[in-house]
């Protein structure tokens, strides 16, 4: 029964999850410039901002309080840069970041914190791991939403037409057109229409920077969602014309594989028009692979959206965020994040097999569980 499939998958969510977090755990700390270290580099003077955003409420104000009581020091320490730094602010340092505590009761706080869907604030930033993924979550689901809806309206059924006019004219230099873009990267792309419609050195048609226009508040309700789209083109076009060719090709080769099945062939030869075998019977044949994709697909692009389209665009989401957690050593919002992703990722995965036996009762689940 597709129940018990269901019930044994939802078990496995939370042992998948465990084992996802304690690997990323030690290979975190296993990696050097920890935020103690970070913040060291800060108060030094030696840090380098590899992303303009690197300011904090909290962290700030604890290092202007505390500088003071840094000028002694020349004592040896286990962080990198802390040579001539009173050993008593390094050990403030390490209570107000949690590193006071040894790895294996740090994890295991965590996964404690975790179970109530507690996910603690971020450490260079006055906000909460969950109310800053808030913030960012607008733009990434932007761009996620609308490249996702357009790459599926456009490539299913151009591979569908593809597969029917496999070898001809049309079928050849569509494959030209969609190679061609998936070969240009979308960062160049972005630049290319900055450049054409965003007054780079021709047209100013679309906005550069930001989700909505400064005045959005004031606008009414209709001019709201023109300005919102109307900052959306650009980015969104750079974004989609990279993601034709994959599912184009696999849908088409999809279709070619059940067309030339000997029951497409029977169907053909007692008479059957050739929309019935193509939507009646082709169509869920050959649109299983295709929906095994959707649920990667999804947390791909609203989740992992392009780090460099949102930094052209000056779109703040969560591929920026991600990056610059990454580069500051940001625990709190690493693995946050990567809980609440890593979980959406699984009941996407699982939605996805659902959608596998409404598309054809015939699979069964309780033998695809091996």
């Amino acid at each position: 029964m597709m129940s018990h499939y269901i019930l044994r998958r939802l078990s496995l969510i939370l042992p998948t999850l465990f084992g996802i977090l304690l690997v990323n755990f030690i290979i975190i700390q296993a990696a050097p410039g920890g935020p103690v270290e970070q913040m060291i580099a800060k108060i030094k003077g030696t840090a380098v901002d590899a992303t303009a955003r690197f300011t904090g409420g909290g962290a700030d104000t604890f290092q202007t309080s505390q500088l003071n009581d840094s000028q002694t020091g020349g004592m040896e320490s286990k962080y990198r840069g802390a040579r001539g730094l009173d050993p008593e602010f390094i050990k403030k340092l390490e209570k107000m970041y949690g590193f006071d505590k040894p790895a294996s009761e740090r994890f295991w706080l965590m996964v404690k914190n975790y179970a109530t869907l507690n996910f603690g604030d971020s450490y260079f930033r006055d906000v909460s791991v969950v109310q800053l993924i808030k913030q960012k979550l607008p733009v990434s689901v932007s761009l996620g939403f609308w490249s996702t809806l357009i790459i599926y309206l456009v490539s299913i059924p151009l591979g569908i037409r593809k597969a029917v006019k496999d070898g001809t004219a049309f079928d050849i230099w569509t494959s030209a057109a969609i190679i061609i873009g998936y070969a240009i990267p979308s960062f160049l792309f972005a630049i290319l229409l900055i450049v054409l419609f965003a007054g780079g050195s021709f047209w100013d048609l679309f906005p550069l920077r930001g989700l909505v226009s400064e005045n959005w508040e004031q606008l009414s309700w209709g001019q709201r969602i023109i300005d919102y789209l109307w900052h959306m083109v650009l980015p969104i076009i750079s974004i989609v014309v990279t993601g034709f060719a994959g599912l184009t090709l696999l849908t088409k080769n999809s279709f070619l594989e059940e067309i030339n099945k000997q029951y497409v062939l029977t169907a053909r030869a007692k008479g059957v028009e050739e929309k019935t075998i193509l939507y009646g019977h082709v169509f869920r044949n050959a649109m299983l692979i295709v929906v095994s994709g959707i649920p990667a697909a999804i947390v791909h692009i609203f989740f992992t959206s392009s780090l460099l389209i949102e930094v052209i665009f000056s779109l703040d989401g969560l591929g920026l965020l991600g990056f610059e957690t990454a580069i500051t050593r940001d625990y709190p919002v690493v693995f946050g994040s990567l809980f609440m992703f890593t979980l959406l990722g699984l009941i996407f995965h699982l939605i996805g097999d659902v959608m596998y036996m409404i598309i054809d009762p015939r699979i069964d689940f309780e033998k695809r569980i091996g």
